[in-house]
């Protein structure tokens, strides 16, 4: 959080250019050689091709193929998110307009690629190790539903995992980023084999993942400050003053407490975080690429370039029907392992059969938040479904 704040505050100059150059050279380089790992070693691929969860009965993930697949896999096919930096800060930071195109197309390639490594990579890890890395629960609760779906693990597996990557337990770590560690760490053991090689690759991945999530809350922070600054200064104008540093900070100071709560929750729970914010993180990264449609619809009907515009239009009509669907599910589903409203009901249930007091208190402390995520996940599809419907009150072309 103290960094996300300095981030947005800072002039791009002084933190956010010279991190972003320093951790391109990695993250690239990260990204190649795993994909030179990939074609050198090929790997074989442990998870069957096709499993009966595509109907949403999975162990780790509730829901259908469809529309969630969609918004699961997000910066890696299409994501709103790189929409706003490349409007936000990208500009900042290079030297010759005709760069963009180079660095938007070659960014999106790239994080294509890292979609596909990180599949590549939950692939490679045996099936019964995947599922009990992802799943929740106690261990011994989590090795029986695992076996009994078909994908044999015990604690003592699990146990010498843990001490092969030099953690402590390998459970309950759910939300992609252990799990794409762990298959680039089997990779790259193979080429540099030795006792430590594992536990050393594997700290390397999560360092590598590390590098994504600061991007994110650096880049992210400060546009989001832009936007806050736009807003607050039609309340009162000092407000939307960038040039002021006060202002500047406080306004950065409003989102990063906003943001910050989500975390504080992963703090005081944790599986807070991942319950907490994922579900949220998806949607949200797939509304704002509406949003962007929407945007680039609007202006080739205004530059009258009607001809072209099948090309916005398409996807726009797709991600629609795409988050709001998702959005419907997640909000109001009567399975409580997906919809927010059915999940906190259940918790509160659960929680009255509970005797002892503090984790009756917990349960509807959680059922607390997943209402909370709830009115938020409304409150952005509201958002952007008026931002869909204004978009035609925009379109008349210019004359």
């Amino acid at each position: 959080m103290a960094y996300g704040l300095a981030a947005s505050v800072l002039p791009v100059w002084m933190l956010l250019t010279p991190r972003d150059y320093l951790s391109t050279f990695l993250k690239l380089g990260t990204v190649a050689a795993l994909a030179v790992a990939v074609i050198v070693i090929h790997p074989m691929l442990e998870m069957p091709a096709l499993t009966k969860f595509i109907d949403g009965t999975g162990l780790v993930f509730a829901g259908p193929v469809f529309p969630f697949v969609c918004i699961t896999i997000a910066c890696g096919a299409v994501s709103g998110f790189h929409s706003l930096i490349a409007s936000g800060t990208t500009p900042k930071m290079i030297g010759r307009e005709s760069r963009v195109r180079d660095i938007g197309y070659g960014a999106m390639v790239t994080e294509m690629m890292v979609a596909l490594m990180a599949m590549i990579a939950a692939c490679v890890i045996q099936p019964g190790e995947y599922f009990a890395i992802n799943m929740k629960g106690a261990p011994a609760e989590v090795v029986a539903n695992v076996s009994a779906a078909g994908f044999p693990v015990t604690e003592n597996d699990m146990s010498i995992l843990a001490q092969n990557l030099g953690a402590k337990t390998m459970f309950n770590r759910a939300g992609g980023a252990p799990t794409f560690a762990v298959g680039m760490a089997h990779m790259f053991a193979r080429i540099s084999a030795g006792p430590t090689a594992l536990a050393l690759w594997y700290h390397f991945a999560i360092m590598f993942e590390a590098l994504f999530i600061l991007t994110t809350l650096d880049a992210g922070t400060r546009v989001g400050r832009f936007l806050l600054q736009d807003l607050l200064g039609n309340v009162w104008r000092p407000l939307g003053n960038t040039r002021s540093w006060t202002m500047n900070f406080f306004t950065s100071l409003l989102l990063v407490a906003a943001w910050g709560w989500f975390l504080y929750q992963g703090v005081i729970d944790p599986l807070g975080g991942i319950n907490t914010l994922w579900p949220l993180f998806g949607l949200a990264n797939q509304l704002l690429s509406v949003i962007a449609l929407c945007l680039c619809t609007t202006i080739l009907i205004k530059m009258q370039k009607t001809r072209y515009l099948f090309i916005t239009l398409v996807p726009l009509t797709f991600m629609c029907a795409v988050t709001f669907s998702a959005g419907y599910l997640k909000i109001f589903s009567p399975d409580p392992k997906l919809g927010f409203l059915s999940g906190a009901q259940s918790l509160v249930d659960e929680g009255a059969k509970i005797i002892d007091p503090a984790k009756a208190a917990e349960l509807v402390r959680q059922a607390g938040v997943w209402r909370f995520d709830a009115l938020v996940a409304a409150f952005f599809l509201l958002l952007v479904l008026l931002i869909v419907l204004g978009s035609n009150s925009f379109a008349e072309p210019s004359r």
